[in-house]
């Protein structure tokens, strides 16, 4: 029984020294995504601020300031942008817009979301949104569609005092997707993305050079390609089509030679 109390006491005094040593080689909690974010915007859109969809930027900057940033943008997506400005004591109310642009530098339309909002004297804080319309896979020349590639936020005071102007001010921004899918496919695919240096690396392309780095992202693959659920739904309505037409059939022939007709007729 002693050998066993002093077995006991040895393990656990082990243990103990032990365990502030296995605590300490244990690997650390891995860094979130929004660690990786860019805490500064652009102030123009060759100086926009690149993010990821589901990632949180911030940016500090002046009330007058114009913030830029970009984010990528593929086929069948809706994109959901939001932003939040935490504002200072001022003098009087301000009004923040978000404009949300393709990469033709069209600015586009919002379908729903405050876009712009007046913020009162006394608001510590603007929150502002904009859900975009579903990224089309091609469009006419002369149409506004939003196209698969890369689309630039813009973020900015529209309206304030002009004792307000140059007051420090912090923004949060966020975009997030919506994959709609064939409720909103179109037929047709766009040749190219229109992200930044397309036109560079289609001229160093048909000289034969080596292809030229386009951006940071969108190397996944844009415009996964012709197939749609779009198509499974069309299978399925011809199946029924097909159904439906031997059923007319099948009720409307009839059981054959009517009765009233003699049989030498």
């Amino acid at each position: 029984m002693r050998i066993t109390r002093v077995l006991g006491a040895a393990l656990l005094a082990l243990g103990l020294a032990a365990g502030p040593a296995a605590a300490d080689s244990s690997p650390s909690p891995s860094a979130s995504a929004d660690d990786d974010a860019p805490t500064q915007a652009g102030t123009s859109f060759r100086t926009a601020a690149e993010i990821e969809q589901g990632e949180r930027a911030t940016a500090s900057g002046s009330t007058g300031d114009y913030l830029y940033w970009s984010f990528p943008a593929d086929t069948g997506q809706r994109p959901t942008v939001k932003a939040t400005v935490k504002l200072p004591a001022r003098h009087g109310a301000e009004t923040w817009q978000l404009d949300v642009y393709d990469g033709l530098r069209r600015r586009q339309a919002c379908q729903y979301g405050a876009q712009s909002r007046t913020a009162a004297p006394d608001a510590g804080s603007v929150e502002l949104a904009c859900v975009l319309r579903t990224v089309r896979g091609w469009s006419e020349p002369w149409a506004n569609d939003p196209l698969p590639g890369t689309y630039y936020i813009r973020l900015t005071v529209v309206d304030l005092a002009a004792f307000d102007l140059g007051q420090p001010v912090g923004a949060d921004v966020r975009v997030d997707s919506k994959d709609i899918g064939g409720a909103a496919a179109v037929d047709g695919s766009l040749g190219k993305p229109l992200v930044p240096g397309i036109a560079v690396k289609s001229a160093e392309e048909k000289e034969g050079s080596k292809e030229a780095v386009l951006s940071s992202f969108g190397h996944d693959g844009w415009s996964s390609g012709w197939w749609s659920d779009r198509w499974v739904w069309t299978g399925i309505g011809g199946v029924l089509a097909a159904l439906a037409g031997i059923g007319g059939y099948a009720l409307t022939r009839g059981s054959g030679r009517p009765s009233r007709v003699p049989p030498g007729a």
